[in-house]
């Protein structure tokens, strides 16, 4: 194995802005609207103006390109622009690359930013229906012919494998959608607001695939959300307390697919969150009890348990337990189960209103956030901290 140089990243930028439209079913605009509604919200949310901007990072599936974005926003010469693939995956990536990109000083202000009418256009939830010959696209060609044709019918692959090993019931995945929705329930801003549920009713929730229920299941939403980023020491001159990136990080597994890696030797954790939790560990200093708030990514409840158990927060099967026991904050903006499915990018987000102090459903004293993207492909993470 090769040594690994310790992470500089850390301390030296910080999210210093935060913007998201409505969330909804049919938000009647185009993605482009909604992603400069966003950008704009966030850079007003940050005391900065679009002149200020110069770079802009977001995903690779998003139909709205970083110059376009640039000029419906007005903002000017870009030197930094980028985009982080595998859908969800690319989250806290955006962060990260944004982060670099002030360190080394190629850009000053970036925003990172994802939108999409996910509920009212493209539905990733209805599976694959048609697609381009690739690299990529080769894997699935083991998984469709028998079914297996979308996210929901992947991740029950491992759930399933996750409820045999350790002598599980699917109840246990109650935990997780009764904690999303009884946050979403006092957000204003969540689709769920004022909805919680009980774990009576998540049993009750008729089967998508099982071992998953409905209520397993993330929602599909329509809308944006922007973040911006700039340097840590700029942070400090502006309207609101700096949530500083204390450490960042990608990861992919060996053997690693798009939420079909069935060939690993082990289907019931996720290795390249693993991949993700060891670099934030080691590049931080920080250990599991540091974490004050887990804003972790919830497509799929079984992936929220699996994740606790890569970070070490508990052991392998004990996850579902330590849920119950409220022994971490968690998805306290209820999550995309709960507040709405935006590749992650709104649980970020809360964690910096966490940070901030302003959250509705706020954590007292919360100091530290960990936070994470999507599962079940390559993906990111990202420690979040208050400023000294």
């Amino acid at each position: 194995m090769s040594v690994r140089r310790a992470d500089t990243l850390g301390g030296r930028a910080a999210i210093v802005g935060i913007g998201a439209t409505e969330f909804s079913k049919d938000s009647g605009r185009s993605e482009l609207k909604l992603a400069a509604e966003a950008v704009r919200a966030a850079l007003d949310d940050a005391g900065l103006t679009p002149a200020d901007v110069d770079g802009l990072v977001t995903f690779t599936m998003d139909t709205s390109p970083e110059i376009t974005v640039a000029q419906a926003c007005g903002i000017g010469e870009l030197s930094f622009f980028s985009r982080v693939h595998y859908g969800g995956g690319a989250a806290c990536a955006t962060v990260q690359q944004a982060a670099l990109a002030v360190a080394t000083g190629v850009a000053d202000v970036v925003v990172c930013y994802r939108a999409f009418n996910e509920r009212s256009g493209r539905r990733f939830g209805s599976g694959v229906q048609h697609r381009e010959p690739s690299a990529e696209g080769t894997a699935l060609g083991w998984a469709l012919p028998f079914g297996l044709l979308t996210p929901a019918s992947w991740v029950a692959m491992a759930a399933r494998r996750y409820l045999h090993t350790y002598g599980l019931s699917p109840d246990v995945f109650g935990h997780v959608a009764v904690t999303d929705r009884r946050h979403a329930a006092t957000n204003p801003a969540a689709y769920f607001y004022g909805k919680p549920i009980t774990l009576a009713d998540h049993a009750a929730s008729r089967w998508i695939v099982e071992p998953l229920r409905l209520l397993d299941c993330c929602q599909e939403t329509d809308g944006g959300q922007a973040l911006v980023v700039t340097g840590v020491e700029r942070a400090r001159d502006l309207p609101h307390p700096p949530a500083v990136v204390t450490a960042a990080a990608q990861g992919a597994g060996r053997g690693q697919e798009q939420m079909t890696s069935f060939y690993r030797d082990d289907l019931t954790g996720l290795p390249e969150m693993g991949v993700v939790a060891r670099q934030l560990w080691r590049g931080s200093g920080l250990i599991p009890a540091d974490i004050d708030v887990g804003i972790l990514y919830d497509h799929f409840t079984p992936f929220v348990l699996m994740q606790l158990e890569e970070f070490g927060f508990c052991g392998p099967g004990e996850a579902p337990g330590f849920v119950a026991d409220g022994a971490l904050p968690l998805n306290t903006h209820g999550g995309q189960l709960g507040e709405a499915y935006l590749h992650g990018m709104n649980g970020i987000a809360e964690a910096v209103r966490q940070i901030r102090g302003t959250s509705v459903n706020q954590v007292p004293q919360a100091s530290r956030a960990l936070v994470t993207a999507g599962t079940g492909v390559p993906t990111s993470g990202l420690l979040i901290g208050a400023d000294g």
